[in-house]
């Protein structure tokens, strides 16, 4: 079964260009992660916050692809840019609606 995650992040406002380039280059990764569909990036300009939106083909390989990010060191280095918590949500499809 498929998967939507939204990733919210809080940007330090001084960071957010710093953070756009950090993420120019880790996101190459992610869209080449065995079943990322798709990953777009909003940012709301008026309080820095960035929304990252990706779709899995199923919650397995999002979740070993989190486990690779936490084990290589993402979520720690990403910490130098945020003001205030990450906010994860994963949603699934419902298909009788």
């Amino acid at each position: 079964m498929s998967v939507l995650v939204n990733l919210e992040i809080p940007v330090k406002k001084d960071r957010i260009e710093d953070f756009f380039d950090y993420l120019r280059n880790v996101l190459v990764d992610t869209r080449a992660y065995k079943g990322c569909i798709r990953l777009k990036t909003y940012h709301e300009m008026e309080n820095s916050t960035v929304l990252l939106i990706e779709e899995w083909d199923k919650i397995e390989n999002q979740e070993a692809y989190m486990q690779w990010r936490a084990e290589t060191g993402l979520l720690e280095a990403l910490s130098e840019f945020l003001d205030g918590e990450l906010v994860i949500k994963k949603y699934f499809p419902k298909k009788d609606v």
